[in-house]
Formats: structure tokens, C-alpha cells, sequence
């Protein structure tokens, strides 16, 4: 599971991490972005940062999953700046595929939520075409007709909707309680119902969607541009064909 940030994976796959034989978790950030608006509270970003990737560890391990990582493994890049780091993440990223021989990838959908999300999608189908690795993708948020729509996709064809059991949804939300710097985000999700599709063939060069995208309506420094030419730049300096901007994983 490449998930950008600690608490995206109980959210997004809680029940399905349950039902997995020997899951391993990736964020690909540290949940902790440089503006003082997150962390301040907390004394200092690296605190915040701290105090995320504990929250993460007591989630995971409330059902029996100690196998993560954060990428980078020497220095996690920033919440909201995975864009600025697809090198050095893209690069544990294929040691870990390498050294664990997954069966799969299960990473965000391209929606326009969150920019980290948008660059998982873009690292998982990367190395779901480089390791020959089948990519699923779910849904945490986007943004439609000027509000926030969450856990549902842009366009259902070809979605699996899981219910979970009784128990499952007890153990999710254990681990919704671990993520305590996340209770006021967590109470805007569901955790009954976690939907999953073979990751689309996305146009990595182009916005996820027409119109505004969450993040750039929440004001945030950062445009689907901006991602659109990290992606292109990751490409180029990797040797890649800009023609892999049109593909994600073949569903």
C-alpha cells in the first residue's frame, strides 16, 4: 500500500489491510507539511512529524501490521512536497518492490485532492509498468461542484465496494483512535464502506480533472501545473518517454 500520508491507509483500506496476507505499508511523506498552521501546536514541524509517524505505528500495529516505511527512509519529504522529492522516493520505492516481490500496488486515485496523493498515483504507475506489477487505486477526496466529495470516485465504472464486518469496522476504528492529531479530519470519513478499481489509464500530463482542484481551491502554493511538470521532469532525467505521461496501469 503506497499511501502519501499516516492515517490515508486507514481511511482509505482499514478493512482490506485486515483481510491481506502480509501487507506492507508505505508513506511516501511524513505527514507533516512546513506550515506552522499544522504543527504549531506541537512545538515544531519535526515534532508534528514525530507524533504522526507514532500515531502511525500504534494504528498499524492495533491490527497486527508492523512491516511499514517512510520514504525517504534517511529524511521523509514534507506533507504536500512528494512533487519536489519523485527521485529519492521513486528509488526506495523500487529497492523495497525489489527486495519484498509484492503482488500488487494499492495507491491513491488521480483526483485532485491532495497534490501527494495525485504524485503516489503517478510513482505507483511507474513502477506498476517498470516491475510488471498489476496497480489499484482508491478514492480518499476530490473536489466536485465546489465542494469536497470523499471516498467516492470521479466517474464509479469498474469500482469493488467492500462492506466490512463487524469486526473489521471495531479493528478500523482502533485505529481511527490511534491517529489522535487526526480526530477532527478523521470525523468527515466514512469507515464503513472502502471502494477499489484497477488503477485507469491516467494522462499524467494533464489535471486529473476539468475545473479547479481541491488543493488549488484550499489556496494551497501548488497547481495541477506544477505537478504536471514534476512528473515530466521525474521522466526525463529517469530516461523514460514523455509518451509514459499518458499511461498509468493496464486495468
Amino acid at each position: 500500500m503506497l499511501v502519501a500520508h499516516p492515517d490515508d491507509e486507514a481511511v482509505g483500506c482499514g478493512g482490506l489491510l485486515q483481510r491481506t496476507d502480509d501487507p506492507i505499508v508505505v508513506f511516501a511523506t511524513d505527514g507533516a507539511p512546513h506550515s506552522d498552521y499544522f504543527w504549531k501546536q506541537y512545538g515544531s514541524r519535526k515534532a508534528y512529524a514525530r507524533v504522526r509517524a507514532e500515531e502511525a505505528e500504534r494504528a498499524l500495529a492495533s491490527i497486527g501490521i508492523t512491516h511499514l516505511h517512510f520514504l525517504p527512509e534517511d529524511s521523509p519529504c514534507a506533507d504536500q512536497e512528494l512533487h519536489l522529492n519523485l527521485a529519492a522516493v521513486y528509488e526506495q520505492l523500487s529497492q523495497l518492490i525489489e527486495a519484498e516481490m509484492p503482488q500488487a500496488i494499492l495507491t491513491h486515485a488521480y483526483e485532485g485532492g491532495h497534490p501527494d496523493h495525485d504524485a503516489c498515483a503517478f510513482l505507483a504507475a511507474q513502477a506498476g509498468k517498470q516491475y510488471g506489477l498489476p496497480v489499484w487505486e482508491m478514492p480518499l477526496y476530490h473536489r466536485a461542484a465546489g465542494e469536497v466529495a470523499r471516498q467516492s470516485f470521479i466517474d464509479s465504472t469498474g469500482q469493488h465496494a467492500i462492506e466490512l464486518t463487524r469486526e473489521e469496522l471495531a479493528c478500523k476504528h482502533e485505529m481511527y483512535i490511534a491517529y489522535v492529531s487526526q480526530t477532527a479530519v478523521l470525523t468527515d470519513f466514512s469507515s464503513a464502506v472502502e471502494r477499489f478499481r484497477p488503477m485507469r489509464k491516467y494522462n499524467f500530463a494533464r489535471a486529473p480533472h476539468a475545473g479547479v482542484l481541491n488543493y488549488e481551491a484550499w489556496q494551497w502554493p501548488i497547481t495541477s501545473s506544477d505537478l504536471c511538470r514534476a512528473f515530466g521532469t521525474f521522466l526525463q532525467r529517469s530516461s523514460q518517454p514523455a509518451s509514459d505521461l499518458k499511461w498509468g496501469t493496464v486495468a
